[in-house]
């Protein structure tokens, strides 16, 4: 509103009093009244008022209010607000309810709703207002009607929060269950998955064991096989030179001795035996007599000393049986 309209506002002030009827408004200046905190009675009847402004709900300090007369169609949610408003006049406008915080202005003392289509509760509780005592009835009876409306609606609002509760208390619910079966299929899907490449390591092992033991039976044939060749090869030859070693041997022995023995006759027999080869061939002849000779009486005298003794000792047995 400008400089020139608040001058107005200003002329339409008389002590406590804003009389802005009959001014042909369609909209409530109610930011220019807040500046007049002083005026606590406002009359704004007679206009084509449809709507208040939020910001009105503001004016706390207003205590008597005249919108008779005027397009109202419904009030702001806030109208609770003005909590030392004690006058209301609502006469003849187009009101059909009256909000829910209608209930906090516990100060109301008169209220007039006459010529409003409202509806059939809300009429009834407000009654015909033809009076000044009507009127108090009405504010009486009208503020009983809102807080009862107003304890259906928190009653019903309770009850919709205890029933989204339950609702979202389900869903949590819900959630959890199919988050705890996704949880168990996941542990049951890594469980089966873990069985499985246990088994296909432990069949991959089995695999290589089995693969292992043919390889070690073939090498162990193949050893075996080679042993037996090696056998037939190598151990059967090797044993013909032991033989043919001893067999040589003994025929250098029996050569030698034989050509001892020759060397000893022709020395014994011819006349060789007096060259000096045969004389040394000769007396070890006749040595190798002698000691012939001699172990010759030790083995006697040992066969007697042994035939004895074992007569000696039969005779000591039969002795002991007896």
């Amino acid at each position: 509103m400008s400089k020139s309209k608040v001058l107005n506002l200003k002329d339409k002030i008389s002590g406590n009093e804003a009389d802005l009827s009959l001014c042909n408004l369609s909209e409530v200046p109610a930011r220019e009244l807040a500046s007049f905190p002083k005026a606590t009675v406002v009359d704004l009847s007679c206009n084509n008022i449809i709507s208040l402004p939020p910001e009105f709900c503001s004016l706390t300090h207003l205590v008597k209010l005249d919108l008779s007369k005027n397009q109202l169609t419904c009030l702001p949610d806030d109208l609770g607000n003005l909590v030392n408003l004690q006058h209301l006049d609502l006469y003849n406008n187009k009101l059909t309810v009256l909000p829910v915080s209608f209930s906090q202005l516990r100060n109301l003392k008169w209220l007039d709703l006459k010529d409003n289509p409202l509806e059939p509760s809300l009429a009834k509780a407000a009654g015909d207002c033809l009076d000044e005592k009507q009127c108090k009835q009405c504010a009486s009876k009208v503020l009983q009607h809102v807080r009862a409306l107003q304890e259906e609606f928190d009653r019903a609002r309770e009850k919709r929060l205890l029933k989204e509760k339950e609702l979202e208390k389900k869903r949590e619910a819900k959630q959890r269950e199919r988050e705890a079966r996704e949880r168990e299929a996941r542990k049951r899907e890594k469980a089966e998955e873990k069985e499985r490449r246990r088994k296909e390591y432990n069949a991959q092992m089995a695999a290589l064991a089995a693969k292992e033991q043919q390889k070690k039976k073939s090498e162990e044939k193949k050893k075996k096989n080679g042993q037996a060749a090696d056998k037939k090869v190598d151990v059967k030859p090797a044993a013909k030179p032991q033989r043919s070693l001893i067999g040589l041997i003994f025929k250098l022995l029996l050569l030698l001795t034989l050509g001892l023995a020759g060397a000893a006759a022709a020395c014994q027999l011819t006349d060789l035996q007096k060259e000096d080869v045969c004389v040394a061939i000769n007396a070890a002849v006749d040595d190798c007599l002698s000691w012939a000779k001699v172990q010759e009486g030790v083995a006697r005298q040992l066969l007697y000393n042994l035939s004895s003794a074992a007569k000696d000792l039969l005779e000591s047995t039969q002795t002991s049986k007896n």
